[in-house]
C-alpha cells in the first residue's frame, strides 16, 4: 500500500490530501519522494520565516541533553527564559506568557484571559476572519463556522471589511455598549489575503477599546516575527495590546509551540478563580527551537528585516507587471502577499498549474492565491519563483 492509499484510509481530514508526498527540505525548497524539489513559497504559511534546515537552530537540537518531559506545575529555567524574552521583544507592557503548543491553543488562552479579566462573554472580530479550529476559537472565526455550531458558541460581532473610518465607528458603537470582553484581530490579516487596515481605524480601535475597558487582543501567530517587514505587524500602527498571541514563526517550524503574551495586570485575573492547562505546552525541545530560532533572528534582525523590505518591492514590481487573464488586486506588507480576482476560479488554477511546474503556494478560497516566501529569500531564487508564476498566469 502506497502513502496516498495508506493516508486515504487511516489519516483523518477535512479536505483530500495533496499528491505530493514530501520527504525533505533545505532552505527555500521542500523534496518529493520522487527526487523532485519544490520552490516553497508557502513555508509552512508563515511558519518557515527564516528558511529550512537552519544550521544554527538545528546544531542547538542536536546538541540538547536536558529533560524529556516537564510537568507544567514544575520550575524549568528555560520556560522562564523564553518568557523573558518575549516580554524583551514584543510591544507595549505584555510581560507573561502562557504556554500553549500552537495558534488555537493560543487563542483559546487569550479568549479564557479577557473574560477571566472583564467578567464580560461578548467579542468582536472581523468578518471572514480565522483564528483556530477549537470551538472558542471558531466562534470570533468566520461566520461559516458559527453556522455549524451556533448552540455551542459565545457571542461574537463582526466587523465586514474594509477597516476604515466607517468601520471604526461600527467598533466604536458596539464598544460603547460596555459589554465586550475583548476585541480579536490580526494587525494585517494574511487570511483574507494580506487585508491591510488603516491606520485610523487601528488608531480608534486601540482609543476606544481602553477608553470602554475591552481588551484589545492582537493575533500574531501568522504575521510575529518578521513576516510583515517588522518583527511585529502591530508596530505598524503603534499598538500596546493587552494580549498577544503566538506561535507559528515562533519555532520557524522546528518544533510546536504557541504563547500568550499578555500584560501583568490582565494576567493576574488568570490566577485561582480562572485558569489553562496544556500538557505539551512548550515541551523541552520545542522551547530549544523558539529560543533558538528567535535568537538566530534577534542576531540577524537588521539584516532579515531589511531583505524582507528589499524584497517585497521586488515582488510587487514582477507582479504588477504580470499579464493575470483577468484583474488582479495586489496586496503587499514585508513578505505575506495577496494577490485577488474578480474571477472565482482563477487563482486556483494558477496554484496548480505551477505546483506541477515546481512552485507551491496556497489559494484562499478560489479566487486568491497568498505568497509567504522565506525572510531570507535572495534575488536569484525569488526570481525562479515568479518565472514560474509568470509562465502559469
Amino acid at each position: 500500500m502506497n502513502t496516498a492509499h495508506k493516508d486515504k484510509r487511516y489519516v483523518g481530514r477535512d479536505l483530500p490530501a495533496m499528491l505530493l508526498n514530501i520527504t525533505g527540505s533545505e532552505g527555500n525548497y521542500l523534496i518529493a519522494a520522487d527526487g523532485k524539489r519544490y520552490l516553497d513559497f508557502m513555508m509552512g504559511w508563515c511558519v518557515g520565516n527564516i528558511g529550512w534546515g537552519n544550521k544554527e537552530v538545528k546544531k542547538r537540537l542536536r546538541n540538547y541533553k536536558g529533560p524529556d518531559y516537564v510537568n507544567p506545575g514544575y520550575l524549568y529555567a528555560p520556560w522562564a527564559e523564553l518568557a523573558e524574552l518575549l516580554s524583551k521583544i514584543t510591544p507595549g507592557k505584555l510581560s507573561k506568557s502562557f504556554r500553549a503548543t500552537g495558534g488555537t491553543e493560543a487563542v483559546e488562552i487569550a479568549l479564557q484571559a479577557a473574560m477571566s479579566h472583564t467578567k464580560r462573554h461578548k467579542f468582536i472580530s472581523i468578518e471572514g476572519s480565522y483564528h483556530g479550529h477549537s470551538i472558542g476559537a471558531m466562534s470570533v472565526g468566520a461566520s461559516y463556522f458559527r453556522d455549524w455550531y451556533k448552540n455551542l458558541l459565545f457571542h461574537c460581532h463582526k466587523i465586514k471589511p474594509p477597516l476604515d473610518a466607517e468601520a471604526a465607528a461600527k467598533v466604536e458603537k458596539l464598544l460603547a455598549k460596555g459589554d465586550i470582553a475583548a476585541l480579536i484581530m490580526e494587525p494585517v490579516i494574511c487570511n483574507l489575503g494580506v487585508l491591510i487596515p488603516e491606520k485610523e481605524f487601528m488608531r480608534r480601535v486601540q482609543q476606544a477599546c481602553k477608553k470602554y475597558g475591552t481588551l484589545l487582543v492582537m493575533d500574531e501567530v501568522a504575521t510575529g516575527f518578521g513576516r510583515t517587514g517588522k518583527l511585529f505587524a502591530s508596530e505598524y500602527y503603534k499598538l500596546q495590546p493587552d494580549i498577544m498571541c503566538l506561535a507559528k514563526g515562533i519555532t520557524g517550524g522546528y518544533g510546536g509551540l504557541g504563547a500568550t503574551i499578555m500584560t501583568e495586570k490582565v494576567a493576574k485575573s488568570m490566577e485561582f478563580d480562572f485558569s489553562f492547562y496544556s500538557t505539551f505546552g512548550w515541551h523541552p525541545l520545542a522551547v530549544e527551537a523558539a529560543t533558538a530560532n528567535i535568537k538566530f533572528l534577534l542576531k540577524n534582525k537588521n539584516k532579515i528585516l531589511r531583505n524582507t523590505l528589499r524584497m517585497e518591492k521586488y515582488f510587487v514590481d514582477r507582479l504588477k507587471k504580470m499579464h493575470f487573464r483577468y484583474p488582479a488586486e495586489i496586496r503587499i506588507k514585508g513578505l505575506a502577499i495577496g494577490v485577488e480576482f474578480k474571477d472565482p476560479n482563477y487563482a486556483a488554477e494558477i496554484t496548480e498549474k505551477c505546483m506541477h511546474s515546481g512552485l507551491l503556494f496556497s489559494t484562499l478560497g478560489s479566487n486568491t492565491f497568498t505568497l509567504f516566501p522565506t525572510l531570507t529569500i535572495d534575488k536569484k531564487t525569488a526570481k525562479a519563483g515568479l518565472d514560474i508564476l509568470e509562465k502559469c498566469v
